[in-house]
């Protein structure tokens, strides 16, 4: 069983307390509306796996410090950005169960607010000169750009491969963990071949990180993680599914297909789906996936010396594995 994130914090408790200050100052601003949208921002913060990842690799490659507060920063305002821009993209009213920008304040508002909190971020590098830094993030924001546009190219087509599904979440999910990963250690001044190779371990969690999330929809659902048939809800092809799909013979795919095109909205179509999924093993399957991955992030992670650092890693891995929510 995992530890708790209080337990896997513990090496960098201080230094994150020291973050959240640093994270919130980083947004200030002279105009009294951003000033009250960032201090609701900050208000909702969520588990902040983010910046325990870049100070954690900043730890296991070096010395954790003032660089590695910028590349957290950094990460976490460009980060914010995007989730305010994905709101606003995909009309949603909720985020981690608060009212998301969007519904409180409108479109234009937030989409200007996701445009200060890019610059703020980007300022941030220049004014210290952090280009490497800049280069790890941008790339990252530039990758989850092409992940989300390809999705939503495929989607409409229902046609995904698993070939496609894996780069799409490598795009989507993982490249923004590899960058807190890459910038964590690229801060501590490791070397080129260390930041990339925790560039490969960021990847190889976030990847298991999002099949963790597809699996969720299909149970146990209510209070633990999202209701399940949502993403069957919102026609979003998952690896349970896709996998479920291959199997199929045609004319039972034809008729799943069907469902998820046309009857989408329908609890009891929905059920179906997902007894489809669950009777043709596609659960296991998912499983199967996203051990590989954390087998494969563990054994990346082998190559460091032990340390405080590298167990709290290891059990960060096992906590995105083994998360209930």
């Amino acid at each position: 069983m995992s530890q708790s994130l209080n337990q896997i914090k513990e090496p960098i408790a201080k230094v994150m307390d020291e973050f959240e200050r640093k994270f919130r100052n980083s947004m200030k601003s002279s105009v009294p509306l951003l000033d009250r949208i960032t201090y609701y921002i900050v208000k909702r913060k969520g588990k902040q796996m983010r910046p325990m990842f870049v100070f954690l690799s900043a730890g296991l490659c070096g010395n954790l410090n003032e660089t590695s507060h910028r590349a957290a920063t950094l990460i976490e305002l460009l980060h914010t950005a995007t989730l305010v821009h994905d709101d606003v993209v995909d009309e949603s009213n909720e985020r981690r169960g608060f009212f998301s920008l969007n519904a409180l304040w409108k479109n234009k508002i937030a989409v200007l607010v996701g445009d200060y909190l890019l610059s703020k971020g980007l300022l941030l590098s220049v004014e210290h000169k952090d280009f490497d830094l800049l280069r790890i993030v941008s790339e990252a924001v530039r990758v989850m750009s092409e992940g989300e546009l390809m999705q939503i190219e495929k989607a409409r087509r229902l046609d995904i491969s698993e070939e496609i599904y894996f780069e799409i979440i490598r795009q989507k999910t993982a490249s923004l963990i590899a960058s807190c990963c890459a910038g964590g250690a690229s801060s501590a001044g490791a070397p080129e071949s260390t930041v990339k190779l925790m560039h490969q371990f960021g990847e190889a969690i976030g990847i298991a990180f999002q099949i963790k999330d597809d699996l969720f929809d299909y149970g146990p659902g209510g209070i633990i993680g999202k209701p399940t048939g949502i993403d069957i809800k919102e026609s979003k092809m998952t690896l349970p599914l896709i996998y479920a799909l291959a199997k199929a013979p045609y004319a039972e795919k034809k008729k799943i297909v069907n469902i998820i095109k046309n009857h989408n909205t329908e609890d009891k179509k929905v059920k179906e789906v997902i007894a489809f999924v669950k009777a043709s093993g596609g659960i296991e399957y998912a499983e199967t996936k996203m051990n590989e991955y954390k087998e494969k992030a563990f054994v990346l992670l082998d190559e460091f010396q032990d340390s405080q650092y590298k167990t709290s890693l290891k059990e960060l891995v096992r906590f995105t594995t083994e998360r209930n929510h």
